[in-house]
């Protein structure tokens, strides 16, 4: 192998290098950004868990009044 050779596959794995340092970097970008979404849905999803309990609670206590309006008549 001469020196042209040499220097040739030098800068291909150079350039090999590169490529894959950019797509390292855009990985850890996207991770970044789908780990600030996975916070935001589980905070909604905390949000919602907490309203339809709430829903659920307010549901229970109209039932069980309407069961002792009932039980009044």
């Amino acid at each position: 192998m001469d020196n042209v050779d040499a220097i040739a596959q030098l800068r291909a794995f150079a350039d090999r290098i590169d490529l894959l340092v950019a797509q390292a970097q855009r990985l850890a970008e996207e991770n970044r950004s789908l780990r600030s979404q996975q916070e935001q849905l589980a905070g909604e999803r905390s949000q919602l868990l907490a309203k339809n309990e709430q829903a659920r609670s307010r549901v229970e206590a109209m039932i069980t009044r309407l069961k002792s309006l009932e039980q009044h008549t």
